[in-house]
């Protein structure tokens, strides 16, 4: 019994192995070496009649160790660059001893594995100018011999599976956009598709994935693979955000390395191992060696990275500190290494935008190889972590409207001061007054921060485009008004945000912009700090707006002196509060936004007082992801 369980464990374990994905990040060292005493695949020759070009074309074909006529395997098309032929793949990657490798350590799932050339016209050497119209016409004329001539010819000779589901399509550079074309292009054909370094011929995302309920329903795996020093890599990253827009399951796989054989033979190690067997796409995002430079990070800055569960690798050169921190509002510890890299890789990170600082031996400071934000009273780095309902806030092909920056000097504080405003497309050419929504920051941020973490501009472009807002001016000013320094929580400084607001900053805007001046085309809005002064200038001036919006705020349930005298003013003019404000729209973050508390017990108040509101909520607690979203949705409401 013992001798049979020695002999069964092996079997088993080799069985069970075909069923399982790879635990490897990336190829081994000696993963493409040939290795003695294993079994070996064999390649040969193989000639079709293509009616598409009027010719005998050649493919090498692969067939693994073991390979027996009497049992029928799926199949792998693998596809060359431009410069190359079907003999690219042989002369450069290796495809059989990483094959062969992988099947003697029971990885891989038995395939045939055609190499075809992907010229399709008479003459398809790649002989001299191998740009040349006709020629790259060829690799798009390919799909057709493809599928027309020789995966016909292929399964007629040979034990192939002829269904979808025992059918993959994977490729390098030109040949990565040949197979993203023809396999997201022909679903009923190719069920494991897979782009290595893919090229400019890869059509468009919108293009490439039309229809991203058919795609998830029937793609088993889609593979997209590139190295963070290919200058190709833009066309692999769109397409990757595109499909994570679309919630279209798939592995975005950056490893280092360039437009090479390093790339594509790990590519093809990785993709193979995947193939016709059972796959999780819930483990997708752990297929990477690399993350995503961030969007926030500065020009060429490789790191911070964020990787697709929304981890963050953050990586910097301080060969002399002795401690190094990154303050995500979570402390991470780096790991300095002998070269005096520091390394950490955080939990993952909820999506959007958050302000973040570098501590060197204790001192808070701004990352160099970020963008710098004014928030949490000074300048911090920030770090963008893609949100897949982002669109809303996404620069797109749509027609875009003007920030500007103005200044003037406020008869208020006596000095010059700052203001962003959005202007809508088309406010120079035309002769219409716009609405103005007047759009307040939070403590600790000035004018900026609408501008730059807000995306204000890109959020109203984009809605202007879908016709889900009306055109209107946005003004986004400094509310920063206390003696002494910003804030604007106490009594004084409300007052004076109110007389900045009324006698300089509205004066100003309705003197130098084409604006309607009434109290139906106007509307206050703000977050946090910004709301408190919403609800303190709004309210009481309901004959000024007709609109108001409280982002992450409400009157501090602790501070009677302030709230009381408010509430007051409610109670004795609910009436005309309800009839002059058309929409009074609260939101909030959800239970951990810091001014949840305070925020419903402000609500309950207005109930008792009869005072009429719209209450949203958006999970994500006091930050900008949610602020965003508040806009997104406020600004559909208004001047209706």
């Amino acid at each position: 019994m013992k001798y049979f369980k020695a002999l069964l464990a092996p079997a088993l374990l080799c069985s069970l192995s075909l069923f399982a994905q790879p635990v490897e990040k990336e190829a081994p060292k000696g993963f493409d070496s040939t290795r003695s005493g294993i079994a070996h695949g064999r390649i040969d020759t193989i000639s079709y009649t293509s009616k598409t070009v009027g010719t005998t074309r050649r493919a090498l074909v692969y067939t693994p160790p073991g390979f027996a006529k009497s049992k029928k395997y799926p199949v792998l098309y693998l596809l060359h660059g431009i410069g190359g032929d079907e003999k690219e793949w042989l002369n450069g990657g290796k495809p059989q001893v990483i094959l062969d490798n992988l099947y003697a350590e029971g990885r891989l799932q038995p395939m045939i594995v055609v190499m075809p050339n992907g010229r399709a016209m008479k003459d398809d050497r790649a002989t001299g100018n191998i740009m040349a119209p006709d020629k790259v016409q060829a690799f798009a004329t390919f799909e057709k011999d493809l599928l027309n001539d020789l995966i016909p010819h292929v399964e007629k000779s040979f034990p192939t599976l002829k269904d979808r589901e025992h059918r993959a399509i994977a490729g390098l550079s030109m040949g990565g956009g040949q197979s993203l074309n023809f396999g997201l292009g022909n679903l009923d054909k190719f069920a494991w598709v897979g782009g290595f370094s893919s090229a400019p011929n890869t059509r468009r995302p919108e293009e490439l994935v039309p229809d991203a309920a058919a795609a998830k329903q029937k793609l088993k795996l889609l593979f997209i693979s590139c190295g963070d020093n290919d200058g190709l890599l833009s066309f692999s990253k769109r397409t990757h955000d595109y499909l994570a827009e679309k919630g279209v399951p798939h592995i975005y796989y950056l490893e280092p390395g360039g437009h090479d054989f390093k790339v594509w033979k790990n590519g093809l190690y990785m993709f193979s191992q995947f193939l016709f067997k059972p796959v999780d796409p819930a483990t997708f995002s752990r297929y990477t060696v690399l993350g995503t430079p961030a969007a926030s990070n500065i020009r060429s800055a490789k790191y911070p990275q964020v990787l697709p569960d929304s981890r963050v690798v953050f990586r910097l050169r301080a060969p002399e500190a002795q401690k190094v921190q990154v303050d995500l509002g979570k402390k991470y510890d780096l790991v300095k290494d002998t070269g005096g890299f520091w390394t950490v890789t955080t939990d993952s990170i909820s999506e959007g935008f958050h302000y973040y600082s570098l501590l060197i031996d204790g001192l808070p400071v701004a990352d160099p190889a970020s963008e710098t934000f004014y928030g949490m009273g000074r300048m911090a780095s920030g770090i963008e972590i893609p949100f897949a309902g982002g669109g809303y806030y996404a620069l797109k092909d749509v027609p875009h409207g003007d920030l500007r920056i103005k200044r003037y000097l406020s008869p208020v504080t006596n000095n010059w001061r700052n203001c962003y405003i959005y202007t809508p497309p088309g406010y120079e050419n035309s002769t219409e007054k716009y609405p103005v929504l007047y759009l307040l920051h939070g403590g600790g941020e000035d004018e900026r921060g609408w501008a730059t973490q807000g995306k204000t501009d890109l959020i109203l472009d984009n809605l202007l485009a879908e016709k889900k807002a009306k055109p209107m001016v946005i003004v986004m000013m400094d509310a920063n008004l206390s003696a002494g320094g910003p804030g604007g929580f106490g009594e004084g400084a409300l007052r004076m945000f109110e007389n900045e607001l009324k006698q300089a900053v509205i004066p100003f805007v309705e003197k130098n912009f084409k604006v309607a001046t009434d109290a139906q085309h106007r509307a206050l809005a703000g977050l946090s700090m910004g709301g408190l002064q919403t609800l303190y200038a709004g309210v009481k001036n309901k004959n000024m707006f007709s609109y108001l919006g409280v982002f992450s705020s409400g009157w501090w349930a602790n501070q009677p002196a302030l709230s009381d005298p408010q509430y007051a003013f409610m109670k004795s003019n609910a009436a005309a509060i309800n009839s002059n404000i058309k929409s009074f729209w609260i939101s909030m973050g959800g239970k951990e936004d810091i001014a949840y508390n305070n925020c419903k017990i402000m609500m309950q108040k207005f109930d008792e007082l009869g005072v009429k509101y719209t209450y949203s909520e958006y999970p994500g607690g006091h930050t900008w992801p949610v602020w965003r979203n508040n806009l997104y949705n406020f600004a559909q409401v208004l001047f209706q």
